[in-house]
């Protein structure tokens, strides 16, 4: 199911990052999307998926076994690079910022202001920074999780001119996140997790949707 937005046709969608989030069932929605991405693929993917504050996070250690893209969990300050995929650390929001007199393109932030939704990182302040910076060149994802966070920064994604993409509530493993998602305002693409790389390799440039 999709709602086509006709100003954007007949061209492809073209992105320069996309903005992941997941919670509950994430990692097995994860293990199926990054591994199809192709070694070319050039939007950075940022991701964050709810985990729990006082322990260390193993996501770069299962991923980077799994996929052709670079694996890192995000360092505050650090350049954005295409094709890269980074993962938001535990206990730490993760941001984009336009970077320094925004001439030297976007980077990651990383912040302990309070939980949004009881997380931290949340998934609303990812998408909604990113949204501000790429604008339309920017792609969300909403993936299975247990509660309403991301619905907000999925409508600020596409409310900056974004491409929004949400896995089917009925094919997630917890519901409640992608259905909170599609409640909050229409979305581009929702989507049976096994048809989700196709899009976004599409974003990438590399097929189209």
């Amino acid at each position: 199911m999709t709602d086509p937005r006709h100003p954007r046709a007949p061209s492809p969608v073209r992105v320069d990052a996309i903005v992941v989030g997941a919670s509950a069932g994430g990692v097995d929605a994860l293990s199926l999307l990054l591994p199809a991405l192709p070694r070319d693929f050039q939007p950075a993917l940022l991701i964050v998926l709810h985990l729990p504050r006082d322990r260390p996070s193993l996501l770069v250690e299962v991923f980077s076994a799994r996929c052709d893209l670079p694996v890192h969990e995000a360092c505050d300050k650090e350049p954005i690079q295409p094709g890269c995929v980074y993962f938001a650390p535990p206990d730490y929001h993760l941001l984009v910022d336009a970077g320094v007199g925004g001439h030297h393109g976007p980077c990651l932030a990383l912040s302990q202001d309070a939980p949004v939704h009881f997380s931290r990182p949340a998934i609303d302040v990812l998408f909604e920074s990113a949204a501000a910076v790429y604008g339309e060149r920017l792609g969300g994802v909403i993936l299975s999780g247990a509660n309403a966070d991301g619905a907000s920064g999925l409508g600020a994604v596409r409310s900056r001119g974004g491409v929004t993409l949400v896995q089917t509530p009925a094919t997630a493993l917890v519901a409640t996140m992608p259905a909170a998602a599609l409640a909050r305002g229409p979305v581009d693409f929702m989507l049976p997790l096994e048809q989700m790389p196709a899009v976004l390799r599409a974003w990438g440039g590399a097929g189209a949707v």
